[in-house]
């Protein structure tokens, strides 16, 4: 049991190396951990993103860039432009996509909420009609969040067969790609192709080069240091 919660680094390097892995959101917070580890392990790395969210960055001053076989990271390299999606995923013709771009933050789409429905929703539809139509391809992680299921306020924690929900629009634009998930799985038959695709529905990350908003720890960290209170946003949640 111990193996398979805590592989070791042998066997990690003996499941990536060579890999082909296409990742969209690599120049963001998660994105960019991602790509460093996964080419400390070995695998081959292609990328597809907005430009880093935030100067400084982890993407920049980790130099991510260079460690993909190519990462398309302009202003172009949107999500919620399909041709250009389906061009670099032709090209790179991976085994493992990796989607995490999004607009990840839940003021912000209370500010654009037409733009978080866009990318995160049909972001989502158009990296999984890209996969369609790669025949390389045999694994997909759709990144999403824990904020997807509808808020009963009890005091125990939630269940993957819980409701889904989400009251601001970041929420409802994850659960909304939860089913986009479930209807490419089943409607275009990515199991009996060979294709495993799951969503994960992740918590929130706390790590070194996070300079995005809105974020409690570095937030909170960086008001001592400025000798100023924190500014706690929601305190009675």
């Amino acid at each position: 049991m111990e193996a398979l919660v805590s592989p070791s680094l042998d066997t990690l390097r003996q499941a990536w190396q060579g890999r082909r892995v296409f990742i969209t959101g690599h120049t963001g917070f998660k994105g960019s951990w991602l790509s460093l580890i996964l080419a400390d392990l070995g695998a081959q790395l292609w990328g597809y993103s907005l430009p880093a969210p935030t100067s400084p960055s982890i993407f920049e001053q980790g130099g991510v860039a260079g460690r993909f076989q190519r990462s398309w990271h302009g202003p172009d390299s949107d999500v919620r432009d399909l041709a250009r999606l389906q061009t670099a995923m032709a090209e790179a013709r991976p085994e493992v996509v990796l989607h995490l771009a999004a607009q990840p933050l839940v003021r912000e789409s209370y500010r654009t909420p037409v733009e978080t429905f866009a990318t995160n929703v049909m972001g989502t539809t158009h990296l999984l009609e890209a996969v369609r139509h790669v025949d390389s391809v045999k694994a997909v992680v759709v990144v999403t969040t824990d904020k997807v299921y509808e808020n009963q306020e009890w005091a125990w924690a939630y269940r993957e067969q819980d409701r889904l929900g989400g009251h601001d629009p970041y929420s409802a634009s994850k659960a909304c790609t939860e089913l986009v998930v479930s209807s490419y799985r089943d409607a275009f038959e990515f199991t009996q192709r060979g294709v495993g695709l799951a969503s994960a529905r992740a918590g929130n990350v706390i790590g070194g080069g996070d300079w995005a908003a809105d974020r409690l720890v570095p937030d909170v960290l960086a008001a001592l240091a400025d000798g100023r209170l924190p500014d706690i946003r929601r305190p009675q949640a």
